[in-house]
């Protein structure tokens, strides 16, 4: 028996193999619709949302130019397109009196730099230099005489090669030493100590001890519990007299004693 096969004229924009240009079509619409969304995306965010307002907030010693320069942002950036953490990168390497620093996007068209800064709370000698550092022993610079009244001097330590905005660093490179003046500074701050303190004596890391006023000398010892240590000694000093003078031992970092003298 013979066999037909069913055959019709292609249709107008059909291909002989029933394929139509309509379809072709359709199937195209989608990734190119897509590519066009893109486009007016990238357009409008590079068009509308410019940068016309920066503000500081937090910062005292610096200036708000000197921040916005270090951040290296200006008005007529786009604020999609600026990168956050690489200003955070260029902040903390130029201006070293920055501790913490944010920057939000605030659109359409605001940047928001929030920032907290260093303050010197002590000062070490090298040589005939005299250098700023902060709680954490943060290098913040040098410093004339009269920049160091109410700074706290860090005595027997042979401090290395000083970098601004950099960790303080011995000719050893002791860590643990620098660790444990962090530690103390940090706790002279917390407490409120710091201005009384005359000087912290870190010749002996196992005998530390500093001044308190012309009336105390505290012996702090080495470097163990030292948070511990200072509620003891704000402990010891909210029990002695206006007219004591004397030592106040808190090394062993379990029990404190005052010896008058």
């Amino acid at each position: 028996m013979a066999k037909y096969t069913n055959w019709r004229r292609p249709r107008s924009g059909e291909d002989d193999e029933g394929f139509s240009l309509r379809e072709l079509s359709a199937s195209l619409s989608g990734p190119v619709m897509f590519f066009l969304v893109i486009v007016a995306v990238i357009f409008v965010m590079s068009v509308f949302f410019r940068v016309s307002d920066i503000q500081v907030r937090g910062n005292s010693h610096y200036t708000d130019e000197e921040i916005i320069r270090a951040i290296d942002i200006e008005e007529g950036d786009n604020l999609f397109f600026f990168d956050r953490f690489a200003a955070l990168s260029r902040v903390f390497a130029k201006l070293p009196y920055i501790d913490e620093v944010s920057v939000e996007r605030s659109l359409p068209n605001r940047v928001i730099i929030t920032v907290s800064e260093s303050r010197a709370l002590a000062y070490i000698v090298l040589g005939e230099e005299k250098w700023t550092i902060d709680h954490s022993c943060k290098v913040l610079g040098k410093a004339n005489d009269d920049e160091l009244e109410g700074l706290i001097p860090i005595v027997g330590i042979s401090p290395g090669t000083l970098m601004i905005g950099e960790p303080l660093e011995t000719v050893d490179k002791n860590e643990e030493i620098v660790a444990y003046i962090a530690d103390v500074l940090d706790q002279l701050e917390a407490r409120g100590l710091y201005t009384r303190v005359g000087r912290v004596d870190f010749s002996d890391p196992n005998q530390v001890e500093f001044t308190l006023g012309d009336k105390y000398v505290v012996r702090l010892g080495n470097s163990s519990n030292v948070e511990y240590k200072f509620g003891m000694l704000i402990s010891v000093l909210s029990q002695l007299l206006e007219g004591d003078v004397g030592i106040i031992n808190i090394s062993d970092g379990n029990t404190a004693h005052f010896s008058p003298t």
